[in-house]
């Protein structure tokens, strides 16, 4: 799930990447806008708790990402604001930072 909270005086929006997984024991996020170098999500310690990470990002942007869930397995959000191939055959969610969206 993706969360987005944009400020009006700064050029930038926090966005919150979460992934639920009851099963996973740890999960990252893995983007274009860091090089695609995981960094690792945390979880809470209530049962049902997502993965969870915010990071701030410049506005008027669009970026790719995926999640990786213990280090083996590539998997999507679900409610990525689009989609996007990549050279693996599979596709990569899109976030993008765009205010008037």
């Amino acid at each position: 799930m993706l969360k987005k909270r944009f400020f009006k005086t700064k050029d930038d929006c926090e966005v919150t990447f979460e992934y639920a997984d009851e099963n996973a024991k740890e999960a990252a996020l893995v983007s274009d806008f860091n090089d695609w170098k995981p960094l690792p999500m945390k979880k809470a310690k209530k049962t049902g708790s997502p993965f969870r990470i915010k990071v701030r990002l410049p506005k008027e942007s669009e970026y790719q990402f995926r999640y990786f869930v213990d280090q083996s397995t590539w998997a999507n959000d679900e409610e990525a604001d689009a989609y996007q191939a990549n050279e693996f055959g599979d596709s990569n969610g899109v976030v993008n930072t765009f205010t008037g969206n």
